[in-house]
This record gives C-alpha cells, sequence and structure tokens, in this order.
C-alpha cells in the first residue's frame, strides 16, 4: 500500500544530494555506478624530461617503470609516460576512458597529437578510448602522458598566490581504465539540475516545489541495482524540462570560453602548453556537441599553438572557418588597461587584427578584455580607429565600494567615441552552468527593461582548462524551462547584434574611464617592469622614426628597413605588457623573463637606431656630434658633450677642444661632464653647436637654506631637502603650503586584505610616517650657469635609504629630482608629496592620448574610492591662472586630496613575488610651477621632453679633429607642426603598403583647433587611414576639412581625437 507523503523540503533535498555524493553512501548511491568496472593498465613507464621538450624528443627518451603511488617532481619539471592499454574483451561496445590523476595538470598524446588536457583541479581525470563505444580493434593501445608538475594556478607555498613552492612534489594517485555508463552519467545531472532548481527558486514559486517533487519521484523511481529503471528515471526528468518558458524571458547567449592568463602564476612557456591543455579538451567537445560555441582571445596564444602544435591548430582553424572557434578581442595579449602608452594600445590591435586577418581571413568586431585592473578613457576611440565597435569586460563586478550601475550599455570616451558595452551579470567569464548562477545572471542584471539579453561565458578559467561535458549538459537541460531565463548556444556577434537592433536606442550611457575600484598597488608594484616598458615603449617610437627618416632621406644606397625586427620587437613588448605581467602581479620567473625580453628590445633597439642614424647621416663633412630631436617641437636643452670614458677636468677640456667647441658655452658640472645648452629642430637633428646661456641659473645658501632660480621659477629648500618656497618670476605666489614642506617622503603601512601585490587599501592612508632622518645633509655639487644642483641622502628604515640629486637648468622651467633608492621593505609603500597652497576642485592626469580630470575631495564615495589613481607622465593641480604639475620618467600611482599631490614610488609586496622590488631604484620626477592654464604653461611638451631625451651621437670613432673647413650640420627637421595643441606621436612604416609611411596624431589640450603638418620627407600623396592602416572613405573625413599642400596637409582635429595619415613615398 503505497502512502501520500508530505514533503520536507530539506529532508527531500539532502536526500537528492546524498543520492549523487561522492562523499556519502557511495555504495548505494548513483556515483558508484558511474564507472561499474576498472582494469589496471598493462603497464606505465616514465621519462623525465630535461624540461619542456618537443615530443619527438619526448618519444625517443630513455623510459622506465612507474607505479601509481609514485611522487614526481620538482615543480616545473616536466614527466613523460608511456601507457600500454589492454581493453577486456568483454567491455567491447562500452564507453571505456582513462582514469588518470596525477594531481598536476596533464597533456594526453596520441600518435604524436595531443588529444586532451587533464587536471587535478575540476575532476578532470578521464579520457575516453574511443569516440563511443569501444570496439575489438580498439583494445590494444598506447599512448602518452605528458605531466606537468604544477597545477592550474602554479604551485604557491600555503596559498594559491603565494610564491611557488620550488621542491613541490606531485603523486600519481591514479592510472587505470574503467566502463563509463552514460546512462548513470545522465542521471547525475538530472537529480542536480533538479536538486538545484528546488533549493534556488523562490520559495513561494510553484515551480521550485515541482522541481522538488520531480527530483523525488526520480530517486524513487531509479533502482541503481536495475539497469532497466535507468530510462524511466531520465524520461521524468526529460519531461519537466521540456516545460517551456514564456515568449518575454530574459536570454543568456552562451559561449564557452577558457580564460588564460598569459602569464601569472606560471611563467610564460607554461602558457604555450595551457592553451594545449585547454584548447585540445574543447576540440574534443566540438566533435560531439555541434552547437558548441567558443570564445578565444589573444593572438599570440594563438601564435604559440602554431608553433607548437601545428596539427591541433589546423583543426582549430577548420572550426573557426564553421564559426564554432571564434577568435575575439582583436589584440595580440589582453593587456593591461591603464599603464600601456596610446601607441601601444593600437599596437596591440593593430598586430592582433593583422594576425587574425591572415591566419583566418576575419578580424574580431569585439574588443575582449574581461580580467584587467581598470580601463582608459581613451580606449573607446583606440578601439573605434581599429574597427572595434564592441567591449566586453567583467572585472568592475569586483570594485569594492560602489556598484557599477550598469551592464549593458554605451561607454564614450573623452573624445567622444563610442563602444556598445557589456559586463556579463554573472560577474564572471567561468560559469559552470549551475542553476544558482543562472538565477544570479538574471536577479543581478542592472538594465531589465532596457535589454532582455546578455551574456553568459562558461568553462574553467584563469590557469585555463576551459568547458567541461557536464557544463554543455547543464545548460542543454535548461535551455527553455519554466523557471528559469531561455539560454540558448550563441556567439558575440549574435548577441551584440540582437541589442543593437533591438535595444541600442534605450540604453545608458557612461562617459570616461572605467576605474576599477580595487587592485591599484598594481600602478606601482614592479617599478623596474614599468620604468623598462616606458623604456622601451620610447625606444621603439624613436627607433620607427629613424628608420623611417633613413629610409626616405639617406644616401642613394638602399637602406634595408629592418620591419621584421621591429615587428618582433614590439611583439615582445606588446606581450610584457599582459595584464598580470606589467601591472606587478606574477611570480618571480615571470619577472626573469619579462627582463629578458626588455634587454632584448634595448640591446636590438639600440643598434636598429645606430645602423639609421649612420644612414641618415651619411655622407656629411662635419663629423662634430649630433643632436637628435624625436619630437615634434623644438627643444632647446642641455646635454652632456660626448667625451672620453672617465674624464678628468683637463681631459674635459680636452675633448671639447677636439671638438672645436667653445669652452666659455660649457659648464663642467661635478662629474667632470662638459654641458652645452643646444637648440634642435622638430624631428630633426643639428650639428652639436653650444648656445650661449643668456640667462645662467644661480644657486645661494643663505644659512640652512638654499635658493636655486633661473627665468623660470625661483625654489627654496631646507638643508633635508624638503622643497619650502616654488615661486614663479612675476607672481608672488609660492605653489607649496607654509604649513607643510614639498617633495616630502612618506612611507606607509601597506598590508591589503589578500591581493597583496594588487591591491593598496584605504586605510594605508591612516599610517603616514614621513621620512625625516637626514643621512647626509644638502650640499651644493653644481654652481651654473647652465646648471645648479644640489645631494642629499636620507634614511628611509634600517634597511633602506635613498640619495636625490635636485637640479635646476638654466633653460627648464622645472626642478628635476634624481632619485636613486636602496630598498628592502616588507608591506610599506613609499610616496613623495607636495602640498599646495592651490585651490581646486580636480586634478589632472596624463592618459593615453590626452589627460582626464578626478577629484581633490572625498565628498562620495566614488571620490573616496579613488584615493589612488594612474596617470602616465605627468599630473597637474590649477586654480585659474596658476598651477603645479609633478612630471616622472617611469611612475603610473598617482593621488591628490585637499590640495596635496603625491606620487607613489615603491611597494613591497611578498606574494606572488617574494623579491618583488627589492634593491637598487633609479627614477626621476620634476617638480614645475607655472602660471596660467597648464596647456599653456607647456606641462604636456615639458613631460615628453623629460621622458625623450635628446640623443648626443658622435658620427665616427675615428679619433680624428674635425676639419678646420668644416662647417655644422645645417638644422634639419623633418616634420613640423604649427600648434603645441597637435603631437605627432608616431612616425612607422605602413604595414600594408611598401613605400608609404604612416603618421600619427593627436589633439592634447581637449579643444577643437586646425592643425598644419609640414614635411620636408618628399610625398605624392597624404590622406587619412585608420588604427589598421586602412584608408578612411572621403565621406567620412569631412569634419575634418582636410587640405593638402605642397608637402603639407592641414586638418580640424577634435578634443582628444587620434587621426593617422599615410603618406605614400615619392
Amino acid at each position: 500500500m503505497e502512502h501520500v507523503v508530505i514533503k520536507h523540503k530539506r529532508t527531500t533535498l539532502e536526500r537528492a544530494e546524498k543520492f549523487i555524493s561522492v562523499h556519502h553512501f557511495t555504495d548505494v548511491n548513483l556515483r558508484s555506478r558511474l564507472y561499474p568496472k576498472k582494469a589496471s593498465l598493462t603497464s606505465i613507464s616514465h621519462f623525465e624530461a630535461p624540461g619542456r621538450i618537443p615530443v619527438e624528443e619526448a618519444l625517443a627518451g630513455t623510459y622506465k617503470e612507474a607505479k601509481v603511488g609514485q611522487s614526481f617532481g620538482p615543480t616545473w619539471s616536466t614527466h613523460w609516460f608511456c601507457l600500454d592499454i589492454a581493453v577486456p574483451e568483454d567491455w567491447v561496445g562500452q564507453e571505456v576512458c582513462l582514469l588518470w590523476n596525477s594531481n598536476s595538470e596533464a597533456l594526453v598524446w596520441r600518435d604524436s597529437t595531443p588529444v586532451q588536457g587533464l587536471s587535478g583541479e575540476h575532476q578532470r581525470h578521464s579520457f575516453p578510448l574511443a569516440n563511443g563505444p569501444i570496439w575489438k580493434n580498439q583494445c590494444r593501445q598506447k599512448i602518452y602522458v605528458e605531466m606537468a608538475c604544477n597545477g592550474l594556478f602554479g604551485a604557491g607555498d600555503n596559498g594559491m598566490i603565494e610564491r611557488p613552492d620550488p621542491d613541490r612534489y606531485f603523486t600519481l594517485a591514479q592510472a587505470e581504465i574503467a566502463i563509463f555508463d552514460r546512462r548513470i552519467y545522465n542521471l547525475i545531472l538530472d537529480v542536480e539540475m533538479l536538486h538545484d532548481m528546488a533549493k534556488h527558486l523562490p520559495d513561494n514559486t510553484e515551480r521550485g516545489y515541482q522541481a522538488l517533487y520531480t527530483v523525488n519521484k526520480l530517486i524513487n523511481t531509479c533502482n541503481v541495482e536495475d539497469p532497466s529503471t535507468y530510462h524511466k528515471a531520465h524520461a521524468i526528468a526529460e519531461e519537466f524540462f521540456k516545460q517551456g518558458n514564456g515568449a518575454s524571458q530574459h536570454t543568456l547567449h552562451a559561449m564557452g570560453h577558457a580564460h588564460i592568463d598569459t602569464a601569472w602564476l606560471w611563467p610564460y612557456d607554461e602558457t604555450i602548453r595551457k592553451c594545449a591543455r585547454s584548447w585540445s579538451c574543447t576540440l574534443q567537445l566540438m566533435e560531439q556537441y555541434p552547437d558548441f560555441t567558443f570564445t578565444c582571445s589573444q593572438a599570440q596564444q594563438f601564435e604559440w599553438v602554431k608553433q607548437h602544435y601545428p596539427v591541433m591548430y589546423d583543426k582549430i582553424k577548420s572550426f573557426v572557418q564553421r564559426g564554432r572557434f571564434i577568435p575575439v578581442g582583436g589584440t595580440w595579449v589582453e593587456m593591461d588597461g591603464n599603464l600601456p602608452s596610446g601607441e601601444s594600445f593600437v599596437r596591440q590591435f593593430l598586430y592582433g587584427q593583422l594576425f587574425f586577418q591572415k591566419e583566418f581571413d576575419k578580424t574580431c568586431s569585439e574588443f575582449w578584455l574581461p580580467d584587467t585592473f581598470g580601463y582608459s578613457a581613451q580606449l573607446p576611440q583606440i578601439m573605434n580607429i581599429c574597427n572595434i565597435k564592441r567591449f566586453l569586460t567583467q572585472k568592475l563586478s569586483w570594485s569594492l565600494v560602489n556598484k557599477f550601475p550598469h551592464h549593458t550599455f554605451w561607454w564614450q570616451g573623452i573624445d567622444g567615441s563610442k563602444v556598445l558595452s557589456h559586463f556579463p551579470p554573472g560577474d564572471s567569464y567561468e560559469m559552470k552552468g549551475n542553476v544558482k548562477e543562472v538565477l544570479f545572471t538574471l536577479s543581478n542584471y542592472q538594465d531589465k527593461g532596457r535589454s532582455g539579453h546578455s551574456m553568459y561565458l562558461f568553462g574553467y578559467g584563469d590557469g585555463g582548462n576551459g568547458p567541461s561535458e557536464d557544463m554543455l549538459q547543464r545548460l542543454r537541460r535548461i535551455e527553455d524551462t519554466d523557471g528559469l531565463p531561455r539560454v540558448k548556444m550563441s556567439t558575440p556577434d549574435e548577441y551584440f547584434s540582437t541589442v543593437e537592433k533591438n535595444d541600442g536606442d534605450k540604453l545608458c550611457k557612461w562617459k570616461g574611464e572605467l576605474y576599477l575600484e580595487l587592485h591599484n598597488g598594481t600602478y606601482t608594484s614592479q617599478a623596474k617592469i614599468k620604468e623598462l616598458n616606458r623604456r622601451c615603449e620610447i625606444l621603439l617610437h624613436d627607433v620607427e622614426l629613424m628608420s623611417c627618416l633613413a629610409l626616405t632621406t639617406g644616401l642613394p644606397s638602399v637602406y634595408d628597413y629592418p620591419a621584421d625586427e621591429i615587428l618582433r620587437l614590439w611583439k615582445l613588448l606588446l606581450l610584457n605588457q599582459f595584464h598580470d605581467v606589467l601591472p606587478g602581479s606574477s611570480i618571480e620567473l615571470v619577472y626573469k623573463d619579462a627582463n629578458n625580453h626588455y634587454k632584448d628590445i634595448l640591446k636590438s633597439g639600440k643598434s636598429l637606431w645606430n645602423n639609421a642614424f649612420g644612414h641618415l647621416t651619411a655622407g656629411q663633412s662635419d663629423s662634430r656630434p649630433v643632436v637628435v630631436n624625436t619630437l615634434s617641437w623644438e627643444r632647446s636643452d642641455v646635454v652632456i658633450v660626448p667625451g672620453e670614458e672617465k674624464e678628468s677636468k683637463e681631459t674635459a677640456e680636452r675633448s671639447s677642444k677636439k671638438l672645436k667647441l667653445d669652452n666659455e658655452l660649457l659648464q663642467l658640472d661635478v662629474y667632470s661632464n662638459n654641458l652645452a645648452i643646444v637648440l634642435v629642430p622638430s624631428c630633426g637633428y643639428t650639428s652639436l653647436v653650444p648656445q650661449e646661456c643668456q640667462f645662467p641659473v644661480r644657486v645661494v645658501k643663505k644659512g640652512d637654506l638654499y635658493e636655486l632660480e633661473n627665468q623660470y621659477l625661483t625654489a627654496v629648500l631646507n638643508s633635508s631637502g624638503h622643497v619650502l618656497e616654488l615661486c614663479v618670476p612675476g607672481t608672488s605666489r609660492n605653489a607649496i603650503s607654509a604649513s607643510h614642506h614639498g617633495n616630502q617622503f612618506v612611507m606607509y603601512d601597506d598590508v591589503p586584505l589578500y591581493w597583496d601585490a594588487w591591491d593598496v587599501m584605504d586605510y594605508h592612508l591612516e599610517t603616514r610616517k614621513p621620512v625625516t632622518e637626514v643621512i647626509e645633509s644638502v650640499k651644493i655639487t653644481d654652481q651654473g650657469p647652465i646648471r645648479v644642483s644640489l645631494e642629499f641622502s636620507l634614511k628611509i628604515s634600517d634597511k633602506s635609504y635613498l640619495k636625490q640629486i635636485i637640479s635646476l637648468d638654466a633653460i627648464t622651467p622645472y626642478l628635476k629630482c634624481e632619485t636613486q633608492v636602496t630598498w628592502h621593505e616588507n608591506r610599506k609603500f613609499l610616496k613623495v608629496e607636495f602640498p599646495t597652497t592651490i585651490n581646486a576642485n580636480a586634478a589632472s592626469y596624463d592618459i593615453q592620448f590626452g589627460h582626464i580630470q578626478r577629484s581633490n575631495h572625498f565628498n562620495t564615495s566614488w571620490n573616496w574610492a579613488q584615493f589612488e589613481v594612474c596617470g602616465h607622465k605627468w599630473a597637474d593641480l590649477s586654480e585659474y591662472g596658476f598651477g603645479l604639475a609633478i612630471l616622472n620618467d617611469s611612475k603610473y600611482g598617482y593621488s591628490c586630496l585637499d590640495n596635496v599631490l603625491r606620487l607613489s614610488l615603491l611597494r613591497a609586496p611578498k606574494a606572488p613575488d617574494a623579491k618583488a622590488d627589492m634593491g637598487a631604484h633609479k627614477f626621476t620626477y620634476a617638480i614645475m610651477p607655472h602660471t596660467g592654464t597648464f596647456q599653456e604653461a607647456g606641462v604636456i611638451q615639458q613631460a615628453y621632453n623629460l621622458n625623450y631625451p635628446l640623443y648626443v651621437q658622435q658620427r665616427d670613432d675615428t679619433g680624428e679633429t674635425t676639419p678646420v673647413n668644416s662647417t655644422a650640420l645645417e638644422p634639419t627637421s623633418f616634420f613640423q607642426l604649427d600648434t603645441p595643441q597637435v603631437i605627432l606621436e608616431t612616425v612607422k612604416k605602413c604595414e600594408k603598403k611598401n613605400g608609404s609611411l604612416v603618421l600619427r596624431v593627436y589633439e592634447a589640450f581637449g579643444g577643437e583647433t586646425r592643425a598644419c603638418l609640414t614635411s620636408s620627407v618628399p610625398f605624392n600623396n597624404i590622406y587619412r587611414c585608420n588604427g589598421l592602416e586602412d584608408p578612411v572613405p572621403a565621406a567620412e573625413t569631412v569634419t575634418e576639412e582636410l587640405d593638402v599642400g605642397e608637402n603639407e596637409i592641414t586638418f580640424t582635429i577634435r578634443p582628444f581625437q587620434v587621426l593617422s595619415f599615410i603618406i605614400d613615398l615619392q
């Protein structure tokens, strides 16, 4: 006799949990029947590889017997296994798989081809020995397993983000074959999904109780001892899931994804293998599930797979053509969104899109950057000029203070460019297909009513791995199920096209940067990496300019433009701008690789520059040193006259005479260098001809105070190196507060909540400790007339100290602070601060191709969440008619509150790199008071000057004196602009057209203007192009009012607009 039982929700839910549990009642539940029969391998043999070697070398290795329970290591080592498999004959006709768990990452190889990744995490232990049931001719197999001695997230010592344990061993816990019962597998997923619907749907909904009663009925029907009941039980679940949704339901556009950090808690070389392990799993699933789509970013990773796994790459290309393996993003790597220069951003898109076009005959229409630490306000324009109108991320969901108000919206940059933007409302790029996630995605969506569509990215990420069959099966069950949003396998283009067509005019707009209220320590961590990034960006700018000039104006002998080498160097630089490398959040191994890449760029770049210079100046009769200016305005600056190394005063004077230079126009500095003032034309060169110092700089000691003065400013410093007064001649205004000193170094405790290298927390501001202990008081080291300088040193702690040289040149409007720090701290933060007398609501910060303003107060939560912000070469605090700017050559972290401007210098995190930032550092910043606006005062140009020093190049090494009848080189300028408002940022060879150059300019002040670009480089034609170097149709350039004259082009340019031109050379 059967009884109708009143169901108790908790007990029924727990009954369902236990019915599929891996821990409880496994002798009588479904889970125990998933692999009904198992058998040992015939043999396991092992080869300890000398590193990450090609498969051909691995197969030729010497293999020795191994067994389950044996451990292999240490960390980062590679071990290959040969598995001899004999499937029992009575298993024929059933699905059979290899069960392998080495508690590490691994890759299965068959016939010298990678076929599937395995992982100790996420239960990816199973590899099918056949596509479907196994047949008799497949019973004997030999396969290889490449074991990597690391997990998905490296090998952190006592925590994921801790530095790797260098001596970790991984135990082979399982190596056997088993029958896989797909009927049981389906029932497990049925129970799981029904249980989750019953648990997570609201208690007051009927659908939740329907799921509860359905799962209870399924369990009653299913007798685990009687396989004949399996189909009946599964049919109960199928009937439930077939009960469809209404037409108004929200639609989730599901697509697979495997976010693979190009480096992070593992080195670059391991990422190459992560791609193979992850993408092989994806390809295998694509063969089983014909509607499965997968999105994949980062051209660099595609190129790696092409180089190292060509057979797999051919499969990928096939699925790309079928529209299922979908390249997205359009960039070389998923770069940091704040720190790279504007030109670096353009090159990310240029070289990424060129790769996708060449390899797949298509480019990306969406920018895909789900995991970087904030997004520059210039990215919408840079996307637009690279033919991208759509953007996806989810990282702003990590913000600590304020919840971003939209998931689908128009993002507008500082120039007015817009992109359709979407943040998947599941707040993740690694969804699993669970009911709880699906319901959260819907409830969390901020733009209900404006749009009924959102993206749902599923697959394990960060360390790779990607989608699993479990995920696909879960999503298949809830494609159209009453009580849940609709789920459809989709593509990025389908999603964005649907929103553009149906919802575009209903969406809100967000203008300016997308600031992440977290991870703002990444503006400062790994200071040397950031310094090298800046130096290499500048060097490649200069190399390209000089190479283009050598190509167009050198001697008739052909100059072999080094296009391949320049491209190689750019790709190395772009690789290092990955969003866990340049920000400073990777392990030590990554920074060893990154430093080697930078050394390569610097060495090769210098050689390329020298070669171009030699061609450009060949045949000139004047053997005096040549001064080269790579910026687009005429510059007057102080340079060091070339001489013999380690010159004494006497040899320095002899060197100057040897070069026929007038010693009366030189100054011998404290290091016995001859200093000279030179005047150099824009984007050009001239002989080193010292200029007269018309307004000598002076320094006077008055008691314990030091007064420095030139034609642009007067500064008073005390014996500790503090700036007490900073004035502009002709005004009585002191830019420095009377109650607090400028150039005050300060230390903060810097202990975040978890993300050590990533985060600086707001409470660090409460731990301010001024650095006050003087090691050596200020002393005068140079006394003019061209340069004066002071030197002092301070004790930071018992382990750390600094030395600073503050100099003022006769012709520069700023105090230059050359700083050396010996740094051995533990979770401390060093800044330098400048309390000002300026009353302003906001400060301005240099960013890519422009600048933005951020508040000087904490009025709202949105203001105080930005207690640490990102800027590039300068920051400025100005009121009407007066201001103070801080310039720098390698720093990116700033803060401004209550009229105090601070520059962040060094951090000391201990994870994931325990040695981060330890050691010696050199950097320069400058303090520039000014009248008028910072635009009128030339702050932008002066910051460029600080970062792009003039080149002083000796043209020969003969040692001969300059001929008496020799005349100086005529000053030569190759490009000029008639307004400081427009900057020529880039001169490069066109990627798509031989015999053509690309010129890129931008408006820097924030206002529309008319500008004329003149060139002495002979050309036949000049016309607009986009960031991908495709011509822009004339109809799209009407507002720019282009007027092409002889060797010049005049154009209108909007605020912060970036314009690119192609010139076809004669």
